[in-house]
């Protein structure tokens, strides 16, 4: 027998309340690893455990504040406490053990703390986006701060640091190519954002030219210094320059564009740029979001963190600019396939690449 109407409605209420109660319990904590994060708190615990003085010296902030983050942290179960009965100003609090990849370490592939940036500077821009589900305009991506253009960059910079060379390698020609003796091959990232994966390619190929190229000036700026850091200023170019004019800059033997396809206003337009800068074999990397293959509700995880960013950002972001094809996060692989045929491209593969958020595609011809 079936239970009663009112009983599956109360149960479901009942779910969906526990589910925004633990939600907004997530939320806040998010933000309170944005505030370690930003001021270096998690960076100052790795070199070792600390009082709220301690800490507060080393960091460079007020000890009253301190002692709230700490506390708030070991209740959360992110930070242990050594004497939870001790006075507060002799407790001392230390990172357990794995969680400074979590929190800390930049190129690990567990380092997550960077969304909190992320959703900072997202609701930093809601009064924008709300205003543009009204209008039906777009949120320009500059609208969303350093914060978010920050937290993108660090939560995708393990990937790009740790994976990209392997990504080409899997195009055995490619790879080939990139570390011919002759002639110098040439790379194009679009879209590249803070250059991770532009300084990435370069240091995997050394002998290929490398080129990194965003219309976020910011960016550019974030890139560039990122690139005299690492000392490679020499070995990549960054530009602010748009996509669809890449051409009158080639020839390439390789294009990427890493997780931004999504993002842009006229994504067929963009294709038709980079087949017509490609060199005789040239071929295009494409990573964008591995959504399911076509709308499924209710959707896993995956597919829910990739239609949050949707509403919230890339969907505003895309249309800023018009017109617009108003892709959302949610590429899925039939749009790409049909967008690549539509500019041109006489092959389109979809790689075989192992990885939880990114699919891979080869255009060529």
């Amino acid at each position: 027998m079936s239970a009663p109407a009112a009983t599956t409605a109360e149960t479901r209420r009942d779910a969906l309340t526990e589910r925004l109660f633990e939600a907004t319990v997530g939320a806040l904590e998010l933000l309170s690893v944005h505030i370690g994060w930003r001021l270096g708190l998690y960076q100052a615990l790795v070199a070792g455990p600390a009082t709220e003085a301690e800490l507060a010296e080393r960091a460079g902030i007020d000890a009253r504040y301190t002692r709230e983050w700490l506390e708030q942290q070991a209740v959360a179960g992110i930070l242990e406490v050594d004497d939870a009965d001790a006075d507060p100003e002799l407790r001392r609090f230390s990172l357990p053990a794995g969680h400074e990849e979590v929190l800390a370490v930049a190129d690990s592939a567990a380092h997550v703390a960077p969304f909190g940036p992320m959703i900072v500077g997202i609701a930093g821009a809601m009064p924008a986006v709300i205003e543009a589900y009204r209008s039906g305009e777009g949120v320009p991506y500059e609208r969303y701060g350093a914060d978010f253009r920050d937290g993108q960059g660090a939560i995708n910079r393990p990937a790009f640091v740790n994976e990209t060379a392997a990504w080409i390698a899997s195009m055995p020609e490619v790879d080939a190519r990139l570390r011919d003796d002759g002639e110098p091959a040439r790379v194009a990232d679009v879209g590249c954002g803070q250059g991770h994966s532009t300084l990435a390619i370069a240091s995997a190929y050394p002998r290929a030219r490398v080129e990194g190229i965003d219309l976020d000036p910011a960016s550019i700026e974030d890139a560039a210094s990122l690139a005299r850091a690492a000392g490679q200023s020499d070995a990549v170019e960054f530009r602010v320059a748009d996509a669809s004019e890449l051409a009158a800059s080639g020839p390439y033997d390789l294009v990427c564009i890493f997780e931004a396809l999504h993002d842009m206003s006229r994504p067929v337009e963009v294709l038709e740029a980079l087949r017509a800068a490609l060199a005789p074999g040239g071929s295009v990397l494409l990573a964008d979001e591995r959504v399911a293959e076509s709308f499924t509700a209710p959707g896993d995880e995956v597919e829910r963190i990739m239609y949050g960013w949707s509403v919230t950002h890339c969907l505003p972001v895309s249309l800023a600019e018009q017109p617009s094809a108003a892709l959302g996060t949610a590429l899925r692989p039939g749009t790409v396939a049909e967008m690549a045929k539509a500019a041109g491209f006489a092959s389109f593969e979809v790689l075989g690449i192992e990885n939880d958020f990114f699919r891979f595609y080869r255009l060529a011809g």
